[in-house]
């Protein structure tokens, strides 16, 4: 039942990076980045909800692995890091390497700590 889970969940995930990513990018421009940090972070903030609340094994497969697991991209984010690089914006690819790990990480702290204070 868990694969099945996680190939809703993928489904879903990948959609919504799609969706997110594109919608942003058409705000935002595409000088920097954004579509990838913010589907990122999300991703993480929500992970970190997740594990805070306990979730199940099965609530884990969907959310977790499968859900989360498709909306980040970590391949995009070195992708575009690359891409940064190569054009000489060697500062914002420093902000987005950097920025993309230390905000995911506080991302995840956060609202891992949020969720365990109210549960």
């Amino acid at each position: 039942m868990a694969i099945i889970m996680v190939l809703i969940g993928g489904a879903l995930g990948a959609m919504s990076r799609y969706a997110l990513d594109r919608y942003v990018k058409q705000r935002a421009g595409r000088a920097f980045p954004w579509g990838t940090l913010v589907v990122n972070l999300l991703g993480a903030g929500f992970l970190g909800a997740l594990h805070g609340g306990g979730a199940g094994t099965e609530v884990e497969a969907l959310l977790g692995t499968g859900y989360c697991g498709a909306l980040t991209t970590f391949s995009t984010f070195e992708l575009d890091t690359v891409h940064l690089i190569r054009d000489g914006a060697y500062g914002k690819a420093a902000v987005n390497a950097v920025g993309s790990l230390v905000l995911g990480f506080a991302a995840f702290a956060a609202c891992y700590a949020i969720v365990r204070a109210l549960v």
